[in-house]
């Protein structure tokens, strides 16, 4: 929402949700759109305050005009709670609703409002999928239980607070369904474009926003979810933070086209400001990566890319990382608790070890030292 890295970003782990709010005096990405004529909407989980409170810090207070999906972030652990949100007014919800189908429903019929009122849009869609209880419709539930019957004595639990969370028989084969669900999803929200006749001129980014986690019975070592990437969601190694970035813009992009560049969700947003004519906001620490999809002209290069993750009370970080070139460098606090102390720096040659399985401190104490160097100068305390 803010261009803004790990190190810089107010946001940098769980924890009071209104106390993520976002700083009214930035430009955030919805901004930018409202400022060149976008009609804007957000349809999924908020993480940056609750999003049914008049006045307080929701995205209709950021430069959205629409917003459909769960009041906190707490509530988005489950697929049935007893309200949603639409539009900042709190929604009763029959018993057994699956609310992700209505929220998508929701995200369709914006684009089909935005098309049809001749007016550019932003469509928003941060999807709760696959996200830890494994809950999805019970007719593909149904489904994928016959396929993987060796799951039907496992049972998925997890908890949304005070929200209904009921527990998933199989949940292996309802992660399959969750994601089978979804996949038909994005294709009608492709088929969609093309029937509105507005394929060529919209641009679609898809990503996930960390690696595989391992709640609500999900089991990522089954599906082989990272591949030979070592840790899952909320580790810094590869499988924690690398993800798939996905994007699809006919005529513009060249199908099937890949990158290697270094990049991350900080660069989403100058990126859309230099495609839609806005000033980059002075808080941004991302670049522009135009070139790299358009295949024209210079791409500039980080210097370096840095995250920290903030875990239980182990401020400032409990754990931070930097990748420059081939080289990766983590460490980790050796406990949850404020002041616990961190382990010694890893260093990890990406190139010829993407697992991160060979730590090369002992061998490079020079390169450890700089990374170390450009970490502490990456890191912003917290106020």
């Amino acid at each position: 929402m803010t261009g803004q890295h790990p190190g810089h970003v107010h946001c940098r782990g769980n924890g009071n949700e209104n106390g993520f709010a976002l700083d009214p005096e930035m430009t955030t990405l919805p901004r930018l759109f409202k400022n060149a004529g976008y009609a804007t909407g957000a349809f999924g989980k908020w993480g940056l305050g609750i999003t049914s409170e008049t006045g307080a810090p929701n995205p209709l207070t950021h430069g959205f005009d629409h917003y459909t999906g769960w009041k906190s972030q707490m509530i988005a652990h489950t697929y049935y709670p007893t309200s949603f949100v639409r539009d900042g007014v709190e929604v009763p919800l029959e018993a057994g609703t699956f609310v992700h189908d209505l929220i998508m429903a929701d995200a369709f019929k914006f684009v089909q409002e935005s098309v049809e009122a001749e007016t550019p849009f932003f469509c928003y869609i941060p999807t709760a999928v696959p996200h830890a209880a494994m809950h999805a419709p019970k007719e593909l539930h149904e489904k994928w239980r016959k396929v993987y019957p060796q799951f039907d004595d496992k049972i998925g639990k997890y908890g949304a607070g005070s929200e209904p969370c009921p527990p998933v028989q199989n949940p292996i084969a309802g992660f399959a369904a969750m994601m089978e669900n979804f996949d038909n999803q994005v294709g009608e929200l492709l088929d969609l474009l093309v029937e509105l006749g507005v394929d060529d001129n919209t641009i679609v980014l898809f990503s996930s926003d960390n690696g595989a986690h391992h709640e609500g019975g999900h089991d990522p070592k089954f599906w082989d979810s990272n591949g030979s990437l070592r840790g899952i969601k909320r580790d810094l190694y590869e499988g924690g933070i690398r993800t798939p970035f996905l994007v699809r813009w006919p005529g513009k992009i060249a199908a099937g086209s890949e990158s290697a560049h270094l990049s991350a969700f900080w660069d989403v947003l100058p990126t859309m400001a230099e495609l839609i004519g806005q000033q980059v906001p002075e808080q941004n620490d991302g670049i522009s990566i135009v070139p790299t999809l358009l295949g024209q002209g210079q791409q500039k290069q980080h210097k370096y890319i840095y995250h920290e993750f903030i875990r239980g009370n182990a401020k400032p970080y409990s754990s931070r990382s930097l990748h420059q070139g081939d080289w990766k460098a983590v460490q980790v606090a050796k406990t949850n608790k404020l002041g616990g102390g961190f382990h010694s720096i890893e260093l990890y040659n990406l190139k010829e070890d993407l697992g991160e399985t060979k730590n090369l401190a002992k061998q490079y104490p020079e390169i450890v030292d700089q990374m170390e160097r450009y970490m502490d100068e990456a890191h912003t305390p917290l106020k």
